[in-house]
C-alpha cells in the first residue's frame, strides 16, 4: 500500500494524521517540519513537496505568525499572532490539494505565557470544524518544559481533551531544547536537562492515552536549536529507544506491536545524518528544519545580489548603457523567486535526509 492510499492530497487531519505518521514510522522515514513566516515561504515548501512527491509538515511560529500579519499590528492578547497564523493556515489550505502533496498543518512552540495564542488557534479549529466537520490546523504545540513535569502534564491533558473533541493531534516537550528559539533561551541551562528521562515519558504517555491517543512527544536527547560546529552538541538517540523499550516493559506491550510513543525531533538543523537516521529507528516521525532553511532562502536571494549586482544600483543605468532599466532585476518577483529556489533545495535536502523523499510514489 502506497502513502497516498492511506491518506490524500491536501491538508491532513484528524485520524489521517495518526494514520500518515504510524506509515512513517512502520517504513522507517520522518516528515520534515519546515517553519514558515511568509507566503514565499509556503509555496516554496509546497514546491519541494510536490517535485519530489514526499509528504511535508508546514508549521508557523508565535513570531511567524505575528510577522505573517504585519509587524505593526498589535500583538496585545497575541491578536497579531493568532490572524497571521489563521491566514497562513487558510493559504496553505486553498494551495496544499493544488500541489498534491498531503500536509499536516502544525503551530510550532506554544510557552504558557502564550497559551492566548493557542486558544486562539484553537477557537478557530472550532468554528471550522462547526461548519466543514474537520479541524483549521492538523495539530498544535504546546511547549511547557520550562515548567514542573506535574504543570506540564496537567496543561497538557486540559489541551489534549479540548482537541480531542475535533481531532487535533498535540505536540508536547519533555526536557529542554537548547539553544535560543522564539524568545527562549536556553544557552546555558544545566546540561542533564537536556535529556529526558524514560519514567517521565511513560508517566506522560500512560496519563494522556487516557484521553486520547492523539499526540506526538519531543523528548529531549541533546537537541540544540541553531547550527553549532561539530562535536558541540552531543545528540543521544538511545533515550528514545530506551523510552520506548520502558514504556513496553511496564506496560506488557509486545515487541512485535508498534512502538508506542510518535517521537518529534526538535533542533535538527546541523544534525549529524547518521544521528538523525538512529532517531528514525527508535520512533522520530517528524524532525523541525528551521534555521538551515532561513540560510538557504537569504542565500538565494544573495547570490542574485551578488551575480546582478551593477543591475541592483539604481532604477536605470546598468553595464548595458546609462540609459538601460533594470527594472526586470528589481522586481522582488525575480530576487524572491531565487531565495524560492533554493529553500526548495533545502527542503528536498531534509526529504533526503530523513528517509522522505519520494514516498508518495509506490
Amino acid at each position: 500500500m502506497g502513502l497516498l492510499d492511506v491518506v490524500k492530497p491536501g491538508v491532513v487531519v484528524g485520524d489521517d494524521v495518526t494514520k500518515l505518521l504510524r506509515y512513517a514510522q512502520e517504513h522507517k522515514f520522518a516528515i520534515p517540519a519546515i517553519n514558515v513566516c511568509s507566503s514565499s515561504i509556503i509555496n516554496a515548501v509546497l514546491e519541494a513537496a510536490s517535485k519530489t512527491h514526499s509528504p511535508v509538515m508546514i508549521q508557523i511560529s508565535n513570531g511567524g505568525g505575528a510577522f505573517f500579519a504585519g509587524k505593526t499590528i498589535d500583538n496585545k492578547n497575541q491578536k497579531a499572532s493568532v490572524v497571521g497564523s489563521l491566514i497562513a493556515a487558510h493559504h496553505v489550505h486553498h494551495l496544499a490539494e493544488l500541489y498534491g502533496v498531503p500536509v499536516i498543518l502544525h503551530s510550532d512552540h506554544c510557552a504558557k505565557k502564550l497559551l492566548p495564542w493557542l486558544d486562539g488557534m484553537l477557537d478557530a479549529d472550532e468554528e471550522h470544524f462547526k461548519i466543514h466537520g474537520k479541524p483549521l490546523f492538523s495539530s498544535h504545540m504546546i511547549d511547557l518544559s520550562e515548567e514542573t513535569l506535574d504543570e506540564n502534564i496537567r496543561l497538557c491533558k486540559q489541551y489534549l481533551t479540548r482537541m480531542s473533541r475535533v481531532g487535533v493531534t498535540m505536540e508536547l516537550e519533555l526536557g529542554v531544547t537548547g539553544g535560543e528559539e522564539e524568545g527562549v533561551d536556553n544557552t546555558n541551562v544545566d546540561n542533564n536537562r537536556l535529556y529526558t528521562q524514560p519514567g517521565d515519558v511513560h508517566r506522560t504517555w500512560k496519563e494522556l492515552t487516557q484521553i486520547s491517543s492523539k499526540f506526538t512527544i519531543a523528548a529531549s536527547f541533546g537537541n540544540v536549536h541553531g547550527v553549532y560546529a561539530p562535536g558541540n552538541v552531543i545528540l543521544r538517540p538511545e533515550i528514545l529507544k530506551n523510552s520506548q523499550q520502558y514504556i513496553r516493559d511496564q506496560e506488557k506491550i509486545p515487541d512485535s506491536a508498534p512502538f508506542p510513543v510518535f517521537f518529534v525531533f526538535h533542533g535538527g538543523s546541523g544534525s549529524e545524518k547518521d544521528k538523525i537516521t538512529e532517531a528514525i529507528h527508535y520512533g522520530v516521525v517528524k524532525m523541525n528544519v528551521d534555521t538551515d532553511t532561513q540560510w538557504a532562502y537569504w542565500e538565494g536571494i544573495m547570490n542574485f545580489y551578488k551575480q546582478k549586482e551593477k543591475y541592483l544600483q539604481g532604477q536605470i543605468g546598468n553595464p548595458e548603457g546609462p540609459t538601460k532599466p533594470n527594472k526586470k532585476f528589481y522586481d522582488p518577483r525575480v530576487w524572491l523567486r531565487a531565495g524560492e529556489e533554493t529553500l526548495a533545495r533545502r527542503v528536498t535536502e531534509a526529504f533526503q535526509d530523513l528517509n522522505c523523499l519520494g514516498k508518495l510514489v509506490k
